[in-house]
């Protein structure tokens, strides 16, 4: 079957023909090894050929379920038509001038959408960056402007990028940041609420985590040294974390009423990913900050910080930009990202993929206690994987016995969690049924095998 909802004209299927990596894989992985970087590290090492719709092709002819969308970055397919059509468009025009040299509709354009669409009736205004930690990098620099103040508070479990400071505000240590340090001062990290883990149960867990975050900031820190609340409404590498409910309600008032920033890191969560255009719409949440990435060009590295227009324009001229920072064939591609958003409804598209996962996710955790919980909303689904119901303990083994058996049925998945316990889905949103069930019966047989 040809599916060309994500603009792809790529079979929709899975086709394993060799062993996965296969042969020419495997040669490409020997050039590799001679001449990347060890420290780069790779999932599943087959070489991608082509990508679309809901699957990878790679050199050896094989075609792979994609539940990875490049961790939650080709949410509109790795090949949309929008997004090829005025990437291509823009590519023929001019690559680069640098918006800070000559600036061009392209940037404007990016800015004015993202206006539109994130939370809040207030003026905004956005600056375009590459990457998720730049544009956490940036909130920060804005924040600390915008408030004459020094302190960043962030949380367990969360992750915000692998630049100096975006090492210091993520909370793993292996892989992120062993061996690296020292990291960027005057950061601070508070409890989040974990309702799978909290001790008194999820029931609780939403008030009593604010409380003891609130305790913590205002007796260890002082809520009026802190510039700005750094929080990912879903927590993503942390292990897809939905913060129970009434957390970040109680978070923003307490930011609110003591003058802190508080900044939405949306870089995973973002961009129809959990069934809203934004994950911190669920509770009704309008951040001062919004940072966006991944899932915001259809591949193409773009990245943005969002906010109240007078928090965005306290940094002096000059102050904020980079050389590549809303590059215009990446700004023509958000473009068509957002087209097809808005054509496809991708929102509802992530809802039913939510509803369709989460009602095989349920059944194979009835028949297998190694599945602990089910979380996530929309597109951004995780099971946690347990060695026990009732201690909880953690089974990183599993998880990654699980993915290996995937990926040798032609399923790419990917692992998370600061335990390295939890099976994260991130389909591409305009992934088709069938293809989803097919990856469901793979992991369903998966952890029969287990």
């Amino acid at each position: 079957m040809t599916e060309l909802t994500g603009g792809s004209a790529l079979p929709q299927e899975r086709r394993v023909v060799t062993a996965i990596p296969g042969p020419k894989s495997l040669e490409l992985q020997a050039r590799r090894t001679a001449t990347v970087a060890g420290g780069v590290g790779s999932v599943l090492p087959v070489f991608t050929t082509r990508a679309g719709g809901g699957v990878i092709e790679d050199v050896d002819g094989n075609s792979l379920i994609d539940f990875g969308s490049g961790i939650a970055v080709t949410s509109v397919g790795a090949s949309a038509e929008a997004v090829v059509r005025r990437a291509s468009a823009q590519l023929a025009n001019f690559t680069h001038t640098c918006f800070m040299v000559t600036p061009y509709e392209g940037y404007v354009e990016v800015c004015e959408r993202l206006a539109e669409l994130t939370p809040g009736d207030h003026a905004k205004k956005s600056a375009l960056f590459n990457s998720g930690a730049e544009a956490v990098e940036n909130a920060v620099k804005i924040a600390r402007a915008y408030t004459k103040r020094q302190a960043v508070v962030v949380f367990d479990h969360g992750y915000h990028g692998r630049t100096n400071l975006t090492m210091a505000l993520t909370a793993k240590n292996m892989p992120y940041k062993h061996g690296f340090g020292p990291f960027a001062p005057e950061v601070y990290r508070v409890p989040v609420a974990y309702g799978y883990r909290w001790p008194t149960g999820p029931e609780n867990c939403g008030p009593e985590a604010a409380a003891q975050a609130i305790d913590q900031i205002t007796k260890q820190v002082g809520a009026e040294n802190v510039a700005a609340i750094i929080i990912e409404p879903v927590l993503g590498e942390g292990g897809f974390i939905e913060p129970a409910k009434g957390f970040l309600p109680a978070i923003v008032q307490f930011a609110n009423d003591n003058g802190i920033v508080f900044v939405a890191d949306e870089i995973q969560s973002g961009f129809c990913r959990t069934g809203q255009w934004f994950a911190c719409e669920d509770e009704g949440v309008v951040p001062d900050l919004i940072t966006t990435a991944k899932g915001i060009a259809g591949g193409m590295p773009l990245a943005a910080v969002t906010g109240r227009a007078e928090i965005m324009d306290s940094a002096h001229a000059g102050g904020l930009g980079g050389t590549y920072g809303g590059n215009p064939v990446a700004c023509a591609a958000a473009l068509g990202a957002i087209e097809t958003m808005r054509e496809l409804d991708l929102n509802a598209k992530a809802k039913r993929i939510e509803e369709v996962m989460k009602a095989r996710l349920a059944v194979m955790q009835e028949k297998f206690p190694v599945i602990g919980d089910i979380r996530g909303r929309g597109a951004m689904i995780a099971v946690e994987l347990v060695k026990d119901p009732e201690t909880k303990a953690p089974a990183p083994e599993a998880a990654g016995a699980l993915a290996k058996a995937c990926h040798a049925e032609g399923l790419l998945v990917l692992t998370c969690g600061t335990y390295g316990n939890v099976l994260r889905f991130l389909p591409p949103l305009v992934i088709g049924e069938d293809l989803l069930n097919e990856g469901l019966d793979i992991i369903e047989a998966a952890l029969g095998q287990l």
